[in-house]
């Protein structure tokens, strides 16, 4: 019988489809081939079959995606040439299922993009409503076998991340493996019983039946990976399982029907058993890990509620609907809101990727992931904060650096070169003994099949990453990724940016000098500023007195000189010297200023007296002496050299005056003498510098500034920790390492004994998952060993 070219699936000869000379069970297939061959994706088939499922009849399925209302609480975002869907894809489970729904753009003109997130079984998809709609998307994806899952009840319900069939499978394998243990009684003990042994055959063939559904259920998984594997070329662990399972089971069958014994039966179930609930076991274990943590694990930063007209910085996780934010220049867009302000320009690059900002008018509904640009705005909140829409933000491939990661290289060579060394060593055994025993011989190859599993290899790297990024979490620390563990390990540099970052936020310590303000002044001052998030801005913000507030007519934040503001028939410039037209040469006394100019006219100062954080000189002292490199960069004079000469230990590196292109410069300079540098800075004027170095740290202080280039995220009241976290970065590599030791440890002595034959094929079996469990149990004492360790 032949099988079809599409879907794998046998061909009932009535109902063949024959095209461009190959064989498909249906039209359907026929026409997903079709599909693929036009736009040049036959290389799929180059992948593996049955990648989806077979494609149903959906004509009239989905005829209420042409209702825009039941679209529009779909779509996460929705502009005029770009709408962003999340659709959930049941039938997503390997390699060519990702290749192929991020290749849907070949498929539909109007598809931009699409990206897979594969433990969510989820395609987020870019697409132009003029071109295209998500009605033709959908019934694309169902067309080619993956069809989407959609419900707007519990469209954004947790799908069940365990996989019902490997239960079944699980106990339809224990069922198997119980029964033939207590039908095998009579064997093992060898009972010299005249109804035993008149029986004894009828009792072979019965045990035989029963080990039937383990050897044709529950073994499949097995024999698809193994088979796809070989189709592909390549060698994963699944293949000597399979041929263990495979031996076990036609050994047995020889031996009964030729009434040499009852073969190996209850040791293939319990393998099979023991196996399935070790994958269980990764299965659960990588659930646990998926890292796809709560946004409140993200995201510590803050926003502003208007309460009464009075401002209250509270949790983004605490809006609630119809809350009233206020959204500053900078800021990200928490929640899905309607514009209360007359007017906004929203940057959607983080979302879209687009670059031009998106003028808004009052009335007018603002997505989530947006960027205000300009004076500060009200909006009302019209939903929560989703769980995963601002974290997929964050770990946009857009904003991924391109690292090499020698630990997870590690493992990919290990999971590539076990195999075909595993298969080496057991036919190797196989030979050796079949000169002296033919028994022995396949309790040897089976056993040294068996036992030589690298699921504990390949579940070391993972699962220390995902409790070492979990408990960062809960310190404050927050990793947009595991790849960042290894890359703090490698840190031999850190820049800190000095305003907001070594810096705090406190109003404290403020004077002005200069002509004096009337009051109408100062409260147009204060209206100015309250539309930057600069931690000078929000400084004098905090300071001045407050007032009525009146919205500037215009607002313009210029990065690294200031800003300008027309309030009142008045023009302000807020900032540098350089934004009022000083120069360097006519300041007497370098300090911290912000200088105010009023219609062309220079007014006076803001002196701000620098609060450097809690412990800030013994934290550097502690990185020297840990052989960090320190720089200070800054954007200010050096009127605060002596002041941090002082403070600060030898071997700190001050450099002032320094433009974000020049911070950015500077990183970069580091890294040509070979650092790896880390970055700390506050998010604002150090996007640039923050993306270029090795990890980009961003603190975080009562401010909804979003830095997708950043690569965590600090809470400032644990600035003073930041050795801790590199410590306990470097502790977690070494709890990889030791974990590796322990796993091939492991693995030489239980293929030493398989080989010396003192390893029994069940046995081996019991021993593999409890490795899994031994590397699980390690890791988890080791990563809080170390999280627990102050020093």
């Amino acid at each position: 019988m032949a099988n079809c070219f599409h879907c794998g699936n046998d061909i009932v000869e009535t109902e063949r489809v024959l095209f461009d000379n190959k064989k498909f069970c249906c039209n359907g297939c026929k026409t997903v081939y079709e599909i693929f061959s036009t736009n040049g994706l036959e290389c799929y088939y180059d992948f593996e079959k049955m990648p989806g499922t077979t494609p149903s009849k959906v004509s009239d399925k989905y005829n209420f995606l042409d209702n825009q209302d039941i679209v529009n609480k779909l779509l996460d975002f929705q502009e005029d040439s770009i709408h962003i869907v999340r659709l959930y894809i049941p039938q997503v489970h390997c390699s060519s299922c990702i290749w192929i729904l991020e290749n849907l753009n070949k498929l539909n003109e109007g598809i931009s993009t699409s990206q897979v997130n594969f433990s969510q079984k989820k395609v987020t998809v870019n697409f132009n409503p003029l071109k295209t709609n998500l009605k033709e998307i959908v019934l694309l994806l169902s067309s080619i076998g993956y069809e989407p899952y959609i419900s707007l009840e519990n469209y954004d319900a947790k799908p069940k991340l365990i996989d019902r069939s490997l239960i079944f499978k699980i106990g339809v394998a224990f069922f198997g493996f119980g029964n033939i243990m207590l039908l095998s009684f009579p064997e093992y003990f060898n009972v010299d019983d005249y109804w035993m042994q008149e029986y004894k055959d009828f009792f072979r063939y019965v045990i035989l039946l029963i080990a039937l559904p383990v050897f044709l259920y529950s073994a499949t998984p097995y024999y698809k990976s193994a088979w796809n594997s070989i189709k592909l070329k390549t060698f994963n662990i699944d293949i000597p399982m399979a041929l263990g399972i495979i031996v076990m089971f036609v050994r047995s069958v020889v031996d009964i029907f030729f009434q040499d014994g009852q073969g190996f039966l209850d040791s293939m179930c319990g393998l099979v058993f023991f196996m399935l609930s070790g994958k269980l076991i990764q299965q659960t274990t990588f659930n646990f890990l998926s890292f796809e943590r709560d946004y409140k694990s993200y995201f510590p930063i803050a926003v502003t509620k208007l309460v009464d007209e009075k401002e209250v910085p509270i949790q983004v996780y605490e809006i609630e609907k119809q809350n009233k934010l206020l959204i500053r220049n900078q800021e990200l867009i928490p929640v899905d809101s309607i514009l209360i302000s007359e007017h906004a320009y929203i940057d959607y690059s983080f979302v879209s990727g687009e670059a031009i900002p998106v003028e808004k008018k009052s009335g007018d509904k603002i997505f989530a992931g947006g960027k205000q640009m300009g004076e500060a705005i009200v909006i009302e909140s019209i939903n929560t904060v989703s769980q995963s829409y601002l974290t997929q933000l964050w770990s946009n491939d857009v904003f991924q650096k391109k690292s090499e990661f020698k630990f997870r290289s590690i493992t990919d060579r290990a999971s590539q070169l076990f195999t075909p060394a595993l298969l080496f060593i057991a036919f190797a055994g196989l030979i050796y003994w079949g000169f002296i025993n033919w028994n022995s011989a396949f309790n040897v190859f089976t056993a040294v099949l068996i036992v030589a599993c690298p699921c504990a290899l390949a579940l070391t790297a993972p699962y220390t990453w995902g409790n070492v990024i979990r408990i960062m979490g809960n310190k404050k620390f927050y990793l947009k990724n595991t790849i960042v563990i290894e890359q703090l390990s490698n840190v031999n540099a850190i820049v800190f940016d000095k305003t907001g970052t070594i810096t705090s936020n406190d109003s404290n310590s403020i004077k002005y000098i200069g002509n004096d303000l009337s009051k109408e002044e100062i409260i147009a001052i204060r209206n100015i500023v309250r539309g930057s998030n600069h931690p000078l801005s929000r400084r004098l913000y905090n300071f001045l007195p407050e007032g009525k507030i009146d919205k500037p007519t215009m607002f313009e934040e210029i990065a690294g000189a200031g800003i300008v503001g027309f309030i009142n028939d008045k023009t302000f410039k807020i900032g540098s010297t350089k934004l009022v037209g000083l120069t360097e040469e006519q300041i007497s006394i370098k300090e911290t200023r912000v200088y105010i100019q009023i219609n062309e006219m220079n007014k006076g100062y803001f002196v701000f007296e620098n609060q450097y954080r809690e412990g800030l000189g013994d934290l550097f002292k502690s990185l020297i002496a840990n052989k960090y490199k320190l720089f200070v960069l800054s954007g200010d004079n050096d009127g605060e050299r002596k002041n941090l000469e002082r403070m600060l230990p030898e071997g700190v590196s001050l450099v002032f005056n320094q433009k974000p292109e020049q911070k950015l410069e500077f990183i970069k300079n580091l890294q040509d003498q070979g650092l790896n540098v880390m970055m700390v800075g506050d998010g604002l004027n150090d996007a640039g510098a923050l993306a270029q170095s090795n990890v980009g740290v961003s603190i975080s202080e009562n401010v909804n500034v979003f830095t997708p280039a950043s690569d965590a995220i600090l809470d400032a009241s644990n600035f003073s920790k930041i050795l801790y976290f590199l410590n306990y970065a470097k502790n977690a590599m070494k709890t990889i390492k030791m974990s590796y030791g322990l796993a091939l440890t492991y693995n030489v002595v239980g293929i030493s004994f398989a080989l010396t034959n003192n390893l029994s094929p069940l046995v081996a079996a019991i021993i593999m998952p409890l490795s899994t469990a031994t590397i699980i149990g390690f890791v988890t004492l080791m990563t809080h060993f170390y999280a627990n360790n102050k020093s």
